[in-house]
C-alpha cells in the first residue's frame, strides 16, 4: 500500500472533544480533510453549530455536534453513547479541552488549581476510560491528546504552574494508556504544541512577542500547523506509534 494511502480516514468516525474553535477546530477540519466522518463536542452550543456548518459546506462526510461538559462524568458517558448510537463505533478521539490560569504558586487558590486540573486534565482522562471501553471492544483506535511543550518545560514570563502540571500530566497518562492498551490495538498518543494563536492565548496577547523571541522559528503557530501532526497520529501512518509525546514548538525546546 502506498503510504499516501495510509492516511486516508475515509470509513473513520473521529470525536474531538473541544472541537468548536482553536486547535480543536483546526483538528476537526484536518481530520474531515482526509475524509473522517467528524463528532465535534464543546461546552458552547454557538461554537458547535458554527463549525459544524463550516465544515459541512467545505466537506463531503458527516459532521456532527454534541453539547457535552467534558468535566462531568455521566456527560461523557453520555456523549460517547450517542457517538455510537449515530455512527456504530468510534476510531479517533482527539482531546482538546484547555484553560490556563495565570498566578504565582503562592497565591493560587485550591480553586483556581482544581478548575484548571479539571479541565485539562481530569476531563481528558474521562473521555479516554469512556472511549477506551469502546475502542478496547472493538480491538482498534487512536486517541491523540493535545498535551504542551508546558509539560517539559517552565514556561516564561507568565506564571502558570497548575497548566504546566496538568499537561506533564497528560503525556504521563497517555503513556501509561498507551501501554496498558497496546494489545487491544488501541494507540494513546500526544500532541505538544508551543505558543500558538487561538483565542485563549488571545487573552495574554501582551506575551506574543517574547514568546516568539524565545522561538527559533521566530513566530507563533497557527492551528492548524498543529492539525497536521493529530492527522497523522489519528491515522494508519502512525500505526507503529504509540506512547508518543510529538513536540509541534517551532524549537522552543531546544533553547
Amino acid at each position: 500500500m502506498a503510504i499516501k494511502e495510509h492516511f486516508d480516514l475515509s470509513q473513520k468516525v473521529a470525536l474531538i472533544a473541544g472541537g468548536g474553535g482553536g486547535i480543536g477546530g483546526a483538528c476537526a477540519e484536518g481530520l474531515a480533510d482526509f475524509g473522517a466522518d467528524v463528532v465535534i463536542a464543546d461546552i458552547l452550543e454557538e461554537k458547535i453549530n458554527s463549525t459544524v456548518t463550516t465544515l459541512s459546506r467545505r466537506y463531503d462526510v458527516c459532521i456532527e455536534g454534541i453539547v457535552c461538559d467534558v468535566t462531568d462524568v455521566d456527560a461523557v458517558e453520555d456523549m460517547v453513547t450517542q457517538v455510537i448510537d449515530i455512527f456504530g463505533g468510534i476510531d479517533v478521539l482527539v482531546n482538546t479541552v484547555g484553560i490556563s490560569i495565570h498566578a504565582n504558586a503562592e497565591d493560587m487558590t485550591e480553586q483556581q488549581w482544581r478548575k484548571v486540573m479539571d479541565t485539562n486534565l481530569t476531563s481528558a482522562f474521562l473521555c479516554c476510560r469512556a472511549v477506551g471501553r469502546r475502542m478496547i471492544a472493538q480491538n482498534s483506535g487512536s486517541i491523540v491528546n493535545i498535551a504542551s511543550m508546558s509539560g517539559q518545560i517552565v514556561n516564561v514570563p507568565q506564571k502558570q504552574v497548575a497548566y504546566n502540571t496538568s499537561k506533564a500530566g497528560m503525556i504521563q497518562m497517555s503513556r501509561s494508556m498507551a501501554a496498558e492498551w497496546a494489545e487491544h490495538n488501541v494507540r494513546v498518543n500526544t500532541v505538544s504544541p508551543g505558543a500558538t494563536i487561538t483565542e485563549m492565548t488571545d487573552r495574554v496577547s501582551e506575551y506574543y512577542d517574547q514568546w516568539a523571541a524565545r522561538t527559533p522559528m521566530e513566530r507563533l503557530a497557527q492551528p492548524e500547523e498543529i492539525a497536521g501532526a493529530v492527522v497523522y497520529l489519528a491515522s494508519d501512518a502512525a500505526i507503529y506509534t504509540t506512547g508518543d509525546d510529538l513536540v509541534v514548538d517551532g524549537g522552543y525546546t531546544l533553547w
